[in-house]
């Protein structure tokens, strides 16, 4: 048995380079036998109706012989079963999905054998099998081979009794199938629908009884935060590119920028767009990508995100509207104590105000701990979630990212109504513990259970404060504005101490999804943020933020050991 890696931990460094990041063929004598079936089919729509040997960067020969090389012909198993490919758009994927099923329908040797296009909307299965017919109907061999029925969207091998079919997928489509190769188009598209994750267990479920068989994700990135299957499956093959998981018979191909470019903000020079579009030159116009980063950044900073998502393959990390929160902008950046715990907090902060949210069947229950830090003054804040299975059947287009949440450890689901606020009065009764608790604030709707918890906890019941919502937390919203934008515009000193009057946070994806969530509403003067305005995305942990800071903006006193105890002066 051969033995091959397909991990690249290089992989920066060859995209800098311009080198191939994908893995080279286990067997090359059946990737030249593919390759050979592949450069005769022609690009029908291209100038000239070329073939793809003849109009194809090599990227796209390196993953056909990659793909097809896999293939052990004495055994009749493929070694690798699946591959993740991930570029940005105009890079010809439909085009290239249409050969790459082509090739596999020629090559195929099993009778009545079944290949699928999936995509997860019409107009998308459109795209994959336009090529596909038209690539036989201007082949007269190809023509004779294959019968095509453009109204049910099927090719059929006139001998063998093999079909591809490009279909819009659902669970009805792919249930019980037996896929000799699926092709998955679009899976970015896949992660805002609920289901998803199941109904592509059903694609990988064919290959149990089809050891030839094989999966091949193509995508480019999301225009919002990646969530549901499509992160899953996005993080797993970063994760087995990296070599942090070892899984030979999974391929990653991703067309991104290096961490270290990220770091430094280069992934964002127009300049450096090249590195991750390898259709460069063929599918992909430079001077086309040139001039649409340049009406991107003057359509401003959501329209520019949007640009690099599509045409650079940078991942979102906030969804920013055009009526978006201007506490958004400088979110990201003031994320600046990351992995920060209670102890953490406790242990760093002077006093600390807790404020609380929602708690609704079809709402999250937010907690929102604010901190004023010992020295500098700073504010931290520290966030959770809780929710009610209830809210995974109500808010079904959120279900999936919900769960993501919850796998990452800021969100904890609940079997039973009332344990979220139990955990959240057990939190706070922590803090109430330590000596560093001010007040605690919460939205006056709904705080008479939270009373009874904090109560049961220990908390003092003077100790909660209700918060006026609506246009009276405008100052809130604007306090928290004003020192996000503090933390992210100025700089650390040598020492790695922020500068006073800012708020920095943990980076919870959780906060970033509510953060990009909100919506302002106008009131007069005022700045209104509401849960009915952001529509089915969560504000509440956010919301609980603004209850907390209401709280931390009054100045509280220091309800720990006095900072001069610690410097040894403290006088009596």
């Amino acid at each position: 048995m051969p033995k091959w890696t397909t991990a690249c931990p290089d992989w920066g460094d060859r995209i800098k380079s311009g080198r191939s990041i994908i893995p080279p063929p286990i067997f090359p004598e059946q990737a030249e036998r593919a390759l050979a079936v592949f450069k005769e089919l022609k690009i029908v729509d291209a100038p000239g109706s070329p073939t793809f040997g003849q109009s194809s960067a090599q990227w796209v020969f390196d993953l056909v012989a990659s793909i097809f090389g896999a293939y052990d012909a004495e055994s009749g198993r493929r070694l690798i079963t699946e591959w993740f490919v991930c570029l940005p758009k105009k890079n010809s994927k439909s085009t290239l999905a249409a050969g790459i099923m082509m090739t596999a329908m020629i090559l195929n040797w099993r009778m009545s054998a079944e290949f699928a296009i999936l995509a997860p909307t019409i107009e998308v299965a459109n795209n994959s099998f336009a090529p596909s017919r038209d690539m036989v109907k201007h082949e007269e061999e190809l023509d004779d081979l294959f019968q095509v029925q453009a109204h049910i969207k099927t090719i059929t091998h006139r001998v063998m009794g093999a079909t591809l079919k490009v279909v819009a997928a659902d669970s009805n489509t792919v249930g019980g199938k037996k896929s000799v190769g699926t092709l998955v188009d679009e899976v970015w598209l896949f992660g805002k629908q609920p289901n998803a994750e199941n109904m592509l267990r059903e694609v990988i479920g064919g290959l149990a009884s089809r050891p030839e068989g094989f999966v091949i994700y193509l995508t480019t990135q999301s225009d919002d935060p990646p969530a549901g299957v499509f992160r899953q499956k996005l993080q797993y093959a970063r994760d087995v590119r990296d070599g942090k998981i070892d899984d030979p018979c999974f391929v990653p191909v991703i067309y991104e920028h290096p961490p270290e470019m990220v770091a430094r903000k280069e992934h964002l020079l127009v300049e450096n767009l090249g590195m991750v579009n390898p259709n460069l030159g063929y599918s992909v116009d430079e001077a086309f990508l040139h001039r649409e980063y340049r009406k991107s950044k003057e359509g401003g900073e959501e329209s520019f995100r949007g640009f690099l998502s599509k045409h650079a393959n940078v991942e979102i990390g906030l969804a920013l509207r055009s009526d978006r929160w201007a506490g958004a902008e400088f979110w990201e950046a003031a994320a600046l104590a990351p992995s920060l715990s209670i102890e953490e907090l406790i242990e760093r902060c002077e006093v600390i105000d807790a404020g609380v949210d929602g708690g609704g069947l079809d709402d999250l229950l937010g907690l929102a701990l604010v901190g004023r830090e010992k020295g500098t003054r700073n504010w931290l804040a520290w966030t959770h979630a809780w929710a009610h299975p209830s809210v995974f059947e109500r808010r079904k287009e959120i279900a999936d990212t919900l769960r993501d949440f919850e796998h990452e450890g800021d969100l904890t689901v609940v079997e039973q109504i009332g344990d979220d606020v139990t955990d959240v009065a057990a939190i706070i009764a922590q803090v109430h513990a330590a000596g560093l608790l001010d007040k605690v604030g919460a939205d006056p709707a709904g705080i008479g259970g939270v009373l009874d918890a904090l109560a049961e906890a220990g908390v003092p019941e003077d100790k909660v404060i209700g918060i006026s919502q609506g246009w009276k937390l405008s100052g809130a919203i604007k306090t928290t504005e004003r020192r996000l934008a503090a933390a992210s515009g100025r700089k650390a000193d040598d020492s790695g101490t922020r500068p006073d009057g800012t708020l920095i946070h943990g980076g919870q994806r959780l906060m970033a999804w509510a953060v990009g969530n909100a919506r302002v509403v106008p009131v007069g003067n005022a700045v209104n943020i509401t849960k009915q305005a952001s529509g089915t995305g969560k504000i509440d942990p956010l919301m609980a933020i603004f209850d907390a800071v209401s709280l931390m903006a009054l100045n509280p006193p220091a309800q720990g050991a006095s900072v001069y105890e610690s410097r040894g002066i403290r006088f009596l």
